[in-house]
C-alpha cells in the first residue's frame, strides 16, 4: 500500500514488517524519528517486541548484542557521535557473528557541532566487519532494511543500512509499504545456528588464544566474500515478490561513457539529471551510484568502468591526510586491473551543504579539461 512517509519512518515500517523482537536505542538527531516510531509500535502493540531504553549508544549496542546472542531478531539505530561511541562493540558484534541490523543516519562529526549530512561517521567504521549498504531514497531505505535482515541471517554478519541526514531521513516521499503476509514470505522467522540456551549450556565469545583467533578472523573474511552472491540472490527473491531491485551498484549510461561520475546517496538523483543534460549536449557522461560499500564491489567497478578514460568521484567525506574515501577505494580496486582510467577525487557537500547541479557540472568540466589528476583531492564549493 502506498503511503507518504519520511525516510526515517520508511525504515521503521521495514523493522515492523521484519517482526523484530528486541530493539534498543539512545536518541540522537537525526536518527531519533526511527526509534520514536518503533517505541510507539511496541507501546500500542503493533509490534510484539521489547524496546530497551538505555543511557548511551554503547549500551544500546551492548543490549542488542546480548539479545541477538539468545537467538532473537534485533535492531538499533544511531548517527554520528553515537556511532563513534559504539565503535568498540561494532567489532564485538561482527566477531561474534551476530546478524544485527542497524540504521545509520549519516551526520557530521564535531566540533564544530553540526547535525547535517556527512558520510565520515559510517565510513570511519569500515574495518569493523559490518556489511554497509547506502540508500538513495525512502523506498530503497525500506526495501534495503527488510533485505538486510535476510542477508545478515544468511551470512551471520551484522548489516548497517545507511541513509543521508535530512535529505532522506526527514524528507517525505510516496513509499510502497508491503503487506505483512508478503514480508513474511520474503523473510521467514529467524532460526539461528547458535544461541544461548539454558537447557544446553555452552560458552559464547570466550577467550580465543593464538591457536584459534586467526581462524576466527578468517571466518569473517570468508563470510564477507559470500556477501555479493547472497545479496544478489536476496534481491532476486525480493524482486520476485515486490518487483523492485537495486543492485550492489547502479550504472547509468556507462557503456560508452568517457567520463563516469561516481556518487553515493541522495545526491545521485541530482547527478542523474546532470548526466541527462550533458548527454543532451553530446557529452559521453555516465553515472555510477555505489550502494554496497562493504564488501567493496571491486568486480562491478572494474566491469562498469569499461572504456571510460576518467572517473570523477564525489566524496561527502574525508580521510584527513589521504582525501576522499570512495576515491581511495576505487583507485585500489583498479590498481591491478588491465585497464586503469584516471581517478579524480573531489570533496563536496560536507556538513549538509547541498551538492547542486552547478557543482556537479563544475566537477565534470574540471575532469574533462584535465589530462590527469593534479591533487590527491579537490575541494569543491569552498567559500572564500
Amino acid at each position: 500500500m502506498k503511503e507518504v512517509l519520511e525516510g526515517s519512518h520508511a525504515v521503521s515500517e521495514a523493522v515492523r514488517l521484519a517482526r523484530v523482537q528486541v530493539m534498543s536505542s539512545y536518541p540522537i538527531t537525526p536518527q531519533t524519528h526511527i526509534m520514536e516510531a518503533l517505541s510507539e509500535y511496541c507501546a500500542d502493540r503493533r509490534m510484539n517486541a521489547r524496546f530497551i531504553c538505555v543511557e548511551s549508544e554503547h549500551s544500546a549496542m551492548a543490549a542488542v548484542i546480548g539479545a541477538s546472542s539468545t537467538g532473537v531478531r534485533t535492531f538499533t539505530a544511531t548517527s554520528s557521535h553515537g556511532l563513534a561511541l559504539m565503535h568498540e562493540l561494532l567489532h564485538w558484534a561482527s566477531a561474534a557473528r551476530l546478524p544485527i541490523v542497524m540504521a545509520e543516519v549519516n551526520r557530521a562529526l564535531g566540533p564544530g557541532w553540526n547535525i547535517w549530512m556527512d558520510q565520515t561517521d559510517s565510513l570511519s567504521q569500515r574495518d569493523t566487519g559490518w556489511i554497509q549498504l547506502y540508500c538513495a531514497d525512502a523506498q530503497e531505505a525500506l526495501d534495503t532494511t527488510l533485505q538486510a535482515f535476510r542477508l545478515a541471517e544468511m551470512v551471520n554478519l551484522p548489516v548497517m543500512v545507511v541513509l543521508d541526514a535530512f535529505f532522506l531521513s526527514h524528507t517525505y516521499e510516496p513509499v510502497d509499504v508491503p503487506e505483512q503476509e508478503d514480508a513474511d514470505r520474503f523473510l521467514p522467522s529467524f532460526s539461528p545456528r547458535f544461541q544461548i540456551d539454558t537447557q544446553n549450556p555452552c560458552a559464547i565469545s570466550q577467550m580465543a588464544p593464538p591457536a584459534y583467533y586467526m581462524e576466527m578472523r578468517h571466518g569473517i573474511q570468508m563470510a564477507m566474500e559470500q556477501v555479493a552472491d547472497r545479496f544478489e540472490k536476496t534481491e532476486a527473491e525480493f524482486q520476485a515478490i515486490f518487483g523492485r531491485k537495486y543492485g550492489r551498484a547502479e550504472a547509468v549510461q556507462c557503456e560508452d561513457a568517457e567520463i563516469i561520475m561516481v556518487i553515493v546517496g541522495t545526491a545521485a538523483g541530482t547527478c542523474r539529471q546532470v548526466i541527462a543534460d550533458l548527454r543532451a549536449q553530446g557529452e559521453k557522461a555516465g553515472l555510477l551510484r555505489l550502494k554496497m560499500f562493504r564488501p567493496f564491489p571491486t568486480d562491478l567497478i572494474r566491469d562498469i568502468s569499461g572504456k571510460a578514460e576518467k572517473i570523477a568521484v564525489i566524496d561527502r567525506n574525508c580521510s584527513f591526510g589521504a582525501g576522499g574515501i570512495f576515491a581511495q577505494e576505487i583507485r585500489a580496486a583498479l590498481c591491478n586491473h588491465d585497464r586503469h582510467p584516471h581517478v579524480f577525487s573531489y570533496i563536496a557537500g560536507l556538513g549538509g551543504r547541498d551538492i547542486t547541479t552547478e557543482i556537479l557540472e563544475e566537477i565534470y568540466r574540471m575532469t574533462r579539461a584535465a589530462a590527469a589528476p593534479e591533487n590527491e583531492s579537490v575541494w569543491v564549493g569552498l567559500r572564500n
